[in-house]
């Protein structure tokens, strides 16, 4: 009998249209679009990782159980995915800077500086020492903001176990390299090991809150993205599945910048009618660059990519809409930067994605094919004032809506 079961788990778990067996559950995965089943040729998108899933180790290797997951970053969406993880019973470990800040949680349940009044579930334990945070980690998630993240892996890559899967829930392009989270992470952690990424309309607040969320989770090894999901997923916290990371990245890009547009908008008084145009427009912008990247139009619809620009545009916890918001009530970039608390990570993000399609996309005048996103850029660097960048935007010369589809 027990060579039966085992034959049937190693059965399913090599199948890319199974029944996920995570947690010893047969629910069926949830592939964000019916067509991410297939990874269709494309020159500019990789194959397929190794899988590094439990479920995919020899049966003569038992698989670490009980599952353990470190959190890497104790800002609100470190705690966010924290309490998620901690909720559904699985020993959850948050890596913290300094031992005052694990000693408050660990005694108080409560962090001492974001979302104090959030009382954490208590099987989340906190440490800021490195190795007993990260030796014994079935999965790592990694929740540090991106222009930060080089920097960190640096401190602590020496004590990750070699092919412990990480998911990455930082959004946005590298400043210095101008690449995505991907890029970064395979540069500081080695190409030897799987990684996913999350993204979606999820404030940190409402999560933890217990407020119902969606979100996408995208890798290279479906059956990663599969035990993942099930690990996290709740009756408040919807986790579907992709392989489409380069869509799930320009969307969690991308979205911030276009937030930061709609918060001017809001800012400058200029209504509803006027965002609703700018964010709309913003969106086919994040289509228009997510394709030439080689992102499916699925992807930039879906909840990384469209759902996630309309949570952070219109919601009223976006620090990227708040920092727009600002921008247009006449505050300075750095005038607002020294006032927040958190890192509002379309600000960087914008100039670094102006000069990476600068550097990969080619063709005739880009900053009429990304008129929003070069805009941000040009007022987040001081070269434009809002009304000005929005007045252009409405002086544009009359065209088909979308002139990319014109034939």
């Amino acid at each position: 009998m027990r060579g039966v079961i085992l034959l049937l788990v190693t059965l399913m778990a090599s199948s890319p249209d199974v029944y996920n067996v995570a947690a010893f559950s047969f629910v069926p995965s949830r592939v964000s679009t019916r067509d991410d089943r297939s990874l269709f040729h494309n020159p500019r998108r990789s194959a397929p990782a190794k899988s590094h899933s439990i479920l995919s180790m020899k049966a003569t290797s038992p698989p670490p159980y009980p599952v353990r997951v470190t959190v890497m970053g104790g800002g609100n969406f470190g705690l966010a995915l924290a309490s998620v993880v901690a909720k559904r019973g699985v020993p959850t470990t948050l890596l913290v800077r300094t031992e005052e800040v694990a000693e408050e949680i660990n005694e108080n349940h409560r962090h001492p500086r974001y979302m104090t009044d959030i009382a954490l579930p208590r099987t989340v334990r906190a440490t800021a020492n490195k190795k007993t945070a990260l030796s014994d980690a079935t999965y790592i998630i990694h929740a540090v903001p991106v222009q930060y993240t080089r920097e960190y892996l640096a401190t602590v890559k020496d004590e990750i176990p070699a092919n412990v899967p990480i998911l990455s829930a930082s959004k946005g392009i590298e400043t210095s390299s101008l690449g995505f989270m991907a890029d970064i992470l395979k540069e500081c952690l080695g190409e030897d090991r799987s990684y996913a990424f999350l993204s979606g309309p999820s404030f940190a607040r409402e999560i933890c809150e217990g407020v119902a969320t969606a979100v996408v989770i995208a890798s290279e090894d479906l059956m990663l993205a599969d035990d993942l999901a099930e690990l996290m997923a709740g009756e408040d916290f919807a986790v579907f599945t992709s392989r489409d990371v380069i869509g799930v990245e320009v969307g969690g890009a991308v979205k911030n910048v276009i937030a930061i547009a709609a918060g001017m908008c809001e800012g400058l008084g200029l209504g509803t009618n006027a965002m609703s145009g700018l964010v709309t427009r913003g969106c086919g912008e994040m289509r228009r660059l997510g394709i030439y990247l080689g992102a499916r139009p699925s992807t930039i619809s879906g909840l990384s990519g469209v759902g996630d620009t309309f949570g952070t545009c219109f919601g009223p916890l976006s620090r990227n809409r708040q920092f727009g918001y600002r921008l247009g009530k006449g505050e300075t970039p750095e005038e607002i930067r020294a006032s927040m608390t958190e890192v509002a990570e379309g600000v960087d993000t914008s100039i670094a994605l102006v000069k990476m399609i600068k550097k990969r996309c080619k063709g005739y005048r880009l900053d009429l094919k990304y008129p929003i996103l070069f805009g941000v850029a040009e007022i987040i660097e001081g070269n434009m004032k809002p009304l000005e960048g929005l007045k252009g935007l409405m002086n544009f010369p009359t065209r088909m809506e979308n002139y990319d589809e014109r034939f």
